[in-house]
């Protein structure tokens, strides 16, 4: 059954409206984010929940195992409801060993992006953000292989990922940019500037690790407001994403069928403008 998930829906693009809740599949793959998962029944389980519950917005890679966790999609999902989308991000490979390594040539997009297309049974990508990092140079090559693979009609929209605001720029030169992927939660808010500008050109902004890095006095000051209002620290952390900009939108990661209904129940929280005051101390 579907319910009223938090945050309403996003408009990307005429053609692409995502819920602002969605789901990340990264932590279906095992240890890691290497081989199968350690419960493939539950695995499947969660996805299905995903769409009972309402979201329209999946977050994945297939070097997420690699491969697992588009095949699992493939598997729990496929044929695919008419509203779902499949977001998806290209630019990185693992070895035999499970270590993440950059591929990033114009033939590993290609594949990559073809790869995607087979493992996940679908015509067209969604969306396809592009890994970068701060080392990345001219975006001429990497995302212009991205938008000629865009014009030959197999991606819709196009999105990067670790992501600078001049890289934003940069890309938007070669074909737009709907979404952009970046480290980002309630105790680092270094895009705090890139969310107000993406906010502004109708761009989404999709934070990941809402935990991630906390020293022990930042989580402690969490922890105070989650007790004040009877919640977790997760749902307090994203319930302030939520309410940091409407262009934000979550894609929580977890294996667990319980964890995944805590998430949509934990979001749902609205903060009090004390709460707000507190969370931005940290």
């Amino acid at each position: 059954m579907t319910t009223s998930l938090p945050g309403g829906t996003y408009d990307l693009a005429d053609d692409l409206t995502l819920t602002r809740m969605g789901y990340g599949a990264m932590q279906l793959a095992g240890p890691g984010v290497f081989g199968p998962p350690r419960d493939r029944d539950e695995a499947i389980a969660v996805l299905r929940a995903v769409v009972e519950l309402g979201m329209t917005h999946i977050d994945t890679s297939d070097y997420y195992g690699p491969f697992v966790t588009n095949e699992l999609i493939h598997e729990a999902l496929h044929p695919y409801p008419e509203t779902l989308r499949i977001v998806t991000k290209v630019g990185g490979r693992r070895d035999e060993r499970g270590a993440w390594l950059s591929a990033m040539s114009p033939d590993e997009l290609r594949t990559a992006v073809h790869d995607n297309l087979r493992h996940l049974g679908l015509d067209a990508l969604d969306v396809v953000n592009l890994r970068l990092g701060e080392s990345h140079g001219s975006l001429a090559e990497t995302y212009g292989t991205l938008a000629q693979l865009q014009r030959d009609g197999l991606i819709r929209h196009l999105g990067l990922s670790n992501a600078t605001l001049p890289q934003v720029t940069e890309a938007q030169t070669i074909a737009p940019v709907v979404c952009v992927q970046n480290y980002y939660n309630v105790a680092h808010r270094g895009d705090d500037d890139l969310i107000d500008s993406l906010r502004a050109q109708h761009i989404a902004y999709v934070p990941f690790f809402p935990l991630g890095g906390f020293s022990l006095l930042q989580s402690e000051k969490l922890q105070r407001v989650a007790d004040r209002r009877g919640a977790t620290p997760l749902s307090v952390a994203l319930s302030w994403l939520l309410q940091r900009s409407p262009n934000v939108l979550l894609i929580p990661g977890t294996s667990s069928l319980a964890h995944l209904r805590e998430n949509v129940e934990g979001a749902a929280l609205m903060l009090s403008p004390d709460d707000l005051l507190a969370l931005d101390r940290i």
